[in-house]
């Protein structure tokens, strides 16, 4: 077992990663992301979470950016159905 100076633990027991500071909403829109890949195989259109989530365009999009804002999701330029999820699935939550 190593010790780094100023740490009390040994290296084996560090510290695992802090789970995702997102909201509840926005978990449930990241749960979408990931259930509907799986299901379709490919990313969901905002016209799908406006189905799911019956919300309107403009609250879908404000959704997605905050998303790509908290570096939950990746995005590519001009490019339809290119959400790209960025947390691991053990830490989202159940969709409802």
């Amino acid at each position: 077992m190593f010790m780094h100076e100023g740490d009390r633990r040994p290296e084996h027991l560090s510290i695992a990663p802090s789970a995702p500071t997102f909201t509840a909403k926005q978990g449930q829109y990241l749960a979408f992301i990931y259930a509907y890949r799986r299901i379709n195989g490919c990313a969901p259109a905002e016209a799908d979470f406006q189905q799911h989530f019956v919300v309107t365009p403009p609250t879908v999009h404000q959704m997605v950016l905050t998303l790509e804002r908290g570096g939950w999701i990746r995005r590519s330029p001009r490019a339809a159905r290119s959400i790209e999820l960025l947390v691991e699935p053990e830490q989202l939550p159940l969709l409802r």
